[in-house]
């Protein structure tokens, strides 16, 4: 071989070293979950792994017009925890807003330190902002992942509840953030929306921030519970701190920043220290089931999709415990949120295809059916058999931020209600619980079921109270009724008592019986008509309002732009609430939050339409939120009613909105005499 062939030779060689080696592509990519792409989603086309790069082609699907940004952080993490921090990308600017085109998409690619080709699964992350944008579980869908089931996962990690689960105390949370400038950090308070699935009404809480950035807040609980305090308001990477207590704890909460800058919660004592890891893990088992709670196909198909959504949390567990070091507790508590997480969803995904089935004009459902195939599915207990595999009787499961609006979507299931509206008398509640054995797919009432009946009877309470009331009113307007049959119909009226012992009877589990019985004595020792407000920071607000307004009873209406209910009841109430103005006993008062005092743009447009010459108040969201928790509530349309000497009309008495206006207020005008 002459010296020029040998040199073409060499020069060959190099230049195949030099080539990159693709050894993995991925045609069909698909993600468990896609997390906080509030305006749209977050999707990977194709990934090519190659030696010298892992390249992901990806496709942003966004609202028009609406930006987003990605950072240059922004890294893949495999099955063991390892990163792949970002080297470039193309099609789109990094650390820049990008205004989404009139398609609303926008395709653009990502490369990647390369992974190595063992690696099968494996998330995207936007850089380690609390609200960044994560594809979690990425892998080929022709590719069959090994999945552990609940039950192995269970086995290696058995764990026994404390025998004191159950109690009623406080849980006392203190700590500091370090660094805190109010006006660097955005915000003075954080909020927990917490809801105890045994008290009526809902506990929203405040977290104020002292100037040296310390904090203190001591709330009830009737169980463990896991939660977060939050904000919206942040300028900063840190928005919210998980914590999980049990009740009769005081712990402690370090918030600082880690070795790479960004802010993360020390936990240095109580239950929150013993689970830090599962804290910590962004499971976002939440986000893998939104899929299931949005679906719109049949319910054939949706147990389909339920049970590949639930195949996607048990390796995401199993991925999460093995890669983070669980404890045999951590392990147990991520299970159980994934039930509960699953089961929401499922119940989600049956609510929305009740309204989907049935005929809608201009906004407003009939009763005429035009999908008589999903409506029988949905009226089917054979149609939640995918439920069945979970227990129902877990008390760990109720710890979840979400138990609440489980047992909620539970409770008024379509199936559930056709059971218990549709009976009377024993029956009602017999069949109810028939159903919910059913459904759950138990032999016996589970806690689930009980804790269902439970809410029932709060919400009932109310209306127990008030029946004689009302019906002596419809005897008084029907003067030609026979005395014996009047007679007859006051002495059929059932008794509050004979009411609750008929459904606290069916409670077997003795703590749903012990707080059922501490309501219902509570409720029926209180005798007067009105409590003094409690001082706390936004009583002044409400004490400002009766001294603005002397003599007159306060009917507050609480309510928010985003809020349709709130919206529809003010529109439609709008010819009444002309008559009341004219009265000199009565006044509106309506509240509002806003980012600013001041209110939107779009506020102060609603107003000048809607409640012109009316009492409006606008306060900031944070104060809304003391406002929630001042009274106790966390939905809205929200009422209340003040008397004119500043004291809260308890809730049986109290004006619960426009529908019923007028006999309620006869009926509390006559109580207050």
């Amino acid at each position: 071989m002459n010296k020029k062939a040998i040199i073409t030779a060499l020069l060959a060689l190099v230049a195949m070293a030099g080539q990159a080696k693709t050894y993995k592509t991925i045609k069909t990519p698909v993600a468990m979950a896609c997390v906080n792409v509030s305006n749209g989603e977050l999707k990977v086309r194709e990934v090519i792994m190659c030696d010298t790069a892992t390249t992901v082609h990806f496709t942003m699907e966004y609202e028009k017009g609406t930006h987003f940004r990605f950072a240059k952080g922004s890294y893949l993490m495999d099955e063991d925890g390892n990163r792949y921090p970002l080297r470039s990308a193309e099609g789109i600017a990094l650390d820049s807003w990008v205004q989404s085109p009139e398609s609303g998409v926008t395709d653009f690619t990502m490369r990647f330190e390369p992974m190595p080709k063992k690696v099968q699964v494996f998330d995207f992350i936007e850089g380690n902002g609390n609200r960044a944008f994560m594809l979690l579980g990425i892998h080929d869908k022709e590719k069959k992942l090994t999945v552990p089931t609940m039950e192995e996962l269970s086995a290696k990690n058995p764990y026994t509840m404390p025998q004191n689960w159950f109690k009623t105390d406080t849980i006392t949370i203190r700590g500091r953030i370090e660094g805190y400038d109010a006006e660097q950090f955005g915000f003075t308070s954080m909020e927990c929306y917490f809801q105890d699935i045994f008290e009526k009404d809902d506990a929203t809480q405040v977290l104020d921030i002292e100037d040296d950035g310390t904090f203190y807040k001591k709330f009830l609980a009737s169980y463990p519970v896991y939660q977060r305090f939050y904000t919206m308001e942040s300028k900063v990477d840190f928005s919210e701190m998980f914590f999980y207590a049990r009740p009769g704890e005081t712990f402690d909460i370090t918030v600082r920043k880690n070795a790479d800058g960004h802010y993360e919660c020390v936990y240095h004592n109580g239950s929150s220290h013993e689970v830090e890891r599962w804290l910590k893990s962004k499971l976002m088992t939440g986000y893998l089931s939104n899929m299931l709670a949005l679906f719109n196909g049949s319910f054939s198909d949706a147990r389909a999709l339920a049970e590949e959504v639930w195949q996607n949390m048990l390796y995401r567990i199993g991925m999460v415990s093995r890669r983070d070091h669980f404890t045999p507790q951590e392990v147990q508590l991520a299970l159980s949120d994934a039930q509960v997480c699953i089961t929401k969803a499922f119940f989600d995904y049956a609510s929305n295809k009740k309204y989907s089935v049935q005929k809608q004009a201009d906004g407003v459902y009939s009763d005429e059916i035009v999908d008589s195939i999903n409506w029988k599915a949905l009226n089917d207990a054979k149609s939640y058999t995918f439920l069945h595999r979970f227990d129902f009787d877990n008390p760990l499961m109720m710890s979840n931020e979400h138990f609440y609006f489980l047992v909620n979507r539970i409770q008024y299931a379509q199936l559930a209600m056709q059971a218990y509206f549709g009976s009377a008398g024993n029956n009602q509640l017999d069949n109810y619980y028939t159903v919910m054995r059913e459904m759950l797919g138990s032999k016996d009432n589970t806690l689930m079921a009980q804790l269902c009946v439970y809410q029932q009877m709060l919400t009932e309470f109310r209306n127990w109270r008030t029946q004689k009331e009302r019906t002596i009113e419809a005897l008084k307007n029907s003067p030609d009724l026979p005395d014996s049959l009047r007679q007859r119909a006051l002495n059929s009226i059932p008794t509050v008592e004979s009411k609750y012992t008929t459904v606290s009877n069916t409670f077997t589990h003795p703590y749903v019986k012990a707080k059922a019985d501490e309501f219902y004595h509570r409720a029926m020792a209180q005798k007067e008509l009105s409590v003094p407000l409690p001082d706390m920071p936004m009583t002044e607000l409400i004490r400002s309002l009766c001294a603005k307004y002397p003599g007159r009873i306060l009917i507050i209406d609480f309510w928010d732009m985003g809020c349709g209910p709130c919206r529809g009841a003010i529109q439609d109430s709008k010819n009444l609430r002309a008559e009341i103005a004219k009265r000199d006993d009565v006044k509106l008062v309506f509240i509002a939050g806003e980012r600013t005092t001041e209110g939107s743009e779009a506020y102060r447009k609603y107003v000048a339409e809607w409640l012109a010459d009316e009492e409006t108040v606008c306060v900031t969201n944070a104060d809304f939120t003391r406002l929630q928790e001042l009274f106790r509530f966390g939905g809205i349309p929200h009422y209340e009613t003040i008397t004119p000497d500043c004291r809260r009309v308890r809730d049986d008495l109290s004006i619960s909105g426009f529908y019923n206006f007028d006999y309620e207020l006869k009926r509390l005008l006559e109580r207050l005499k």
